[in-house]
């Protein structure tokens, strides 16, 4: 057992003979997405990645969750009744179930638990931000808070800590919304604190970095053809996996060192090797899949132009989708927008672009 999660069944088996000190009420969060720089594309059993990942934490893109909770001893299992933008959602709400059910091994309060909750995100669907990061941090805090409401906080468990573990066991990209900024997620040389089991906050960033915005291109807003679960599966058998892996490494420590000394163009240089990596990856499995379409590359190599021509730090990144994350320093959003505007609105379905930006994290409704 990992030792993070041995201390939390320690706080949880404290409880097992207690009384709650609330039995209902009503907790509520908002937390936002992000977007991954060194990409977490594999994983182990147990939500476990098999490289390190560091993301920049999303200011507009968030999802809001309010959540009613009722205890009973003489309930056996949670019971989950889930509204998302207003209207019931049978899918999400056995999702959520199955989630809660995992849990009752660390708080054996949610077997007897009821849960009102209520959702909804600020972006639409299907927009290449990652929901299930924002939607799964916001409800590993809501459970964290209910947590310390029934039984107090344990001083030797730290809440961000506790809710980046939650929320990995429902997404694993979910680990690292739960700091602002950077946050890095998986154990790496590149910082001494790194876990499997949470993410951390990026310990150094130079104020270069600070502001940072994320212009997504929306190429295309049809499913996948492929699903990130999937794709996970996949890295089992690729060939190139292994390669991938220390490839990841080599370029989490020098994105570390590259955010210490603001550095925008190595910054650059990584960012895109990386999302190029993470496709290659797809090309290359078995089955191969291609996720990008060809409003992705023509964006991409108008990009690269642009940067020639101009000199200004512009670079693009890339989910496990077809849309495109353009990233670049506030103090040249004018500039960039404007090209953004002009010569890549029309790749866009329905010339959709949603503007972001580098944001600080959670916050409690």
């Amino acid at each position: 057992m990992k030792t993070f999660e041995k201390k939390i069944r320690q706080s949880a088996s404290q409880h097992l003979d207690g009384k709650p000190a609330v039995t209902q009420g009503h907790v509520g969060w908002e937390s936002p997405s992000n977007i991954a720089i060194v990409k977490y594309w594999g994983k182990y059993p147990g939500q476990v990645p098999a490289n390190a990942s560091l993301s920049m934490t999303l200011r507009e893109s968030v999802t809001r969750t309010m959540m009613d909770f009722y205890f009973s001893e003489k309930r056996k299992k949670p019971g989950v009744d889930f509204e998302f933008h207003g209207a019931a959602h049978q899918g999400f709400a056995r999702r959520i179930e199955k989630y809660l059910t995992g849990l009752s091994g660390f708080m054996p309060w949610i077997s007897h638990t009821k849960f009102t909750i209520r959702s909804e995100n600020t972006f639409p669907h299907s927009s290449g931000i990652a929901s299930s990061a924002s939607a799964m941090s916001a409800l590993a805090a809501c459970l964290c808070e209910i947590d310390e409401q029934m039984f107090g906080k344990d001083p030797a468990i730290e809440f961000e800590q506790k809710a980046s573990f939650f929320a990995r066991l429902g997404s694993g990209s979910a680990a690292r919304s739960i700091y602002g900024r950077m946050a890095e997620w998986g154990i790496t040389a590149s910082c001494g604190d790194s876990s499997d089991e949470y993410a951390i906050p990026l310990p150094e960033l130079h104020p270069d970095f600070f502001g940072l915005k994320d212009s997504i291109l929306i190429i295309t807003t049809g499913e996948k053809e492929v699903s990130s679960s999937l794709g996970h599966d996949l890295m089992r058998s690729n060939p190139y996996a292994k390669l991938r892996f220390e490839a990841a490494e080599e370029n989490m420590q020098r994105l570390c060192n590259v955010m210490r000394n603001g550095d925008l163009g190595q910054f650059i240089d990584i960012m895109e090797n990386e999302a190029l990596s993470l496709h290659a990856m797809m090309m290359t499995s078995s089955p191969g899949y291609l996720l990008m379409k060809p409003g992705t590359l023509e964006a991409i190599s108008r990009i690269r132009k642009f940067r020639a021509q101009t000199g200004l730090a512009i670079g693009f990144t890339l989910d496990a989708g077809a849309n495109v994350h353009i990233i670049y320093p506030g103090q040249q959003e004018a500039a960039i927008t404007n090209f953004i505007a002009s010569d890549l609105e029309e790749l866009c379905e329905e010339k959709t672009i949603i503007h972001d930006g580098m944001g600080m994290g959670p916050r409690k409704l």
